[in-house]
């Protein structure tokens, strides 16, 4: 299954567009704009299974830094900073991955 599958790619590429620069992610804000926060909780947790890249049950802090690239190969990484202030702010229990539950509670808040 692929990202396409779920969300539009003209979204995917307007959501991709807004945080070009460096330090300008905003997950909320990446979620309205591709469209994700929209979602039902279900489509929410695929998209949480494709972004989970090495199938641990959590995205972990390595694949948030590519989080970007998995929406559009030619997308930028996102830098620690943003990396870090994503992770702070969706890993409710503190354990420093996301889980499937922190990451729907995050797009669908």
């Amino acid at each position: 299954m692929s990202l396409s599958s779920i969300l539009c790619a003209d979204a995917i590429d307007s959501a991709i567009k807004d945080c070009q620069a460096p330090d300008s992610f905003c997950p909320k804000k990446f979620f309205q704009l591709s469209g994700l926060s929209k979602k039902s909780a279900q489509d929410v947790k695929k998209v949480f299974g494709i972004l989970d890249n090495d199938g641990s049950g959590y995205i972990e802090e390595e694949e948030l830094k590519f989080f970007l690239q998995r929406f559009s190969p030619s997308a930028r990484v996102l830098t620690d900073t943003e990396t870090k202030g994503f992770l702070r702010a969706a890993d409710d229990d503190s354990d420093g991955r996301i889980g499937a539950d922190e990451f729907q509670a995050m797009v669908l808040s």
